[in-house]
């Protein structure tokens, strides 16, 4: 769903789409940066004895909070109006529908909360993750620009 929503969101910022359609925006998930997990991955080959590990940010964002944060990198500010599958994602200054629900979208055995705990990580490996959301946003929306940018040229 992040690379879907980044990348809608380029594509709005480009003129190559003018709307995201998705799920469940309640869902909360704990998001991290993929090479930070591979530095985990290499500590735990490096480490004397095997054991098991959880990698994870520790804390838990919103779908939500992503699309406002991604739409935001771009200047773009969400309100949200209705409720349920009515609800839409509208841009303050524009007043254009940016974000819409489907049920189609809605996973049929959705988990509300995922969030893991790296303390034993931390503690034995002596890893923690670099890139906060905030960043990994960032970083995504900023790599889906160039992308769009070199083909709206």
């Amino acid at each position: 769903v992040t690379r879907k929503i980044t990348s809608t969101v380029a594509k709005t910022k480009y003129g190559f789409a003018n709307k995201l359609i998705l799920g469940n925006l309640n869902a909360k998930r704990d998001w991290g940066y993929a090479a930070d997990y591979v530095e985990a991955m290499w500590m735990m080959l490096q480490h004397g004895e095997p054991d098991d590990y959880v990698i994870a940010s520790g804390e838990t964002h919103s779908v939500r909070e992503f699309i406002e944060l991604a739409f935001q990198h771009i200047d773009g500010d969400i309100a949200w109006e209705g409720k349920g599958l009515e609800e839409k994602g509208i841009d303050e200054k524009s007043g254009q529908i940016l974000v819409e629900i489907n049920k189609d979208f809605f996973r049929p055995a959705e988990v509300s909360l995922l969030m893991g705990n790296a303390a034993k990580a931390k503690k034995v490996l002596n890893w923690e993750q670099r890139v906060k959301f905030t960043d990994l946003i960032k970083m995504m929306v900023e790599s889906d620009l160039q992308l769009y940018k070199k083909i709206s040229s």
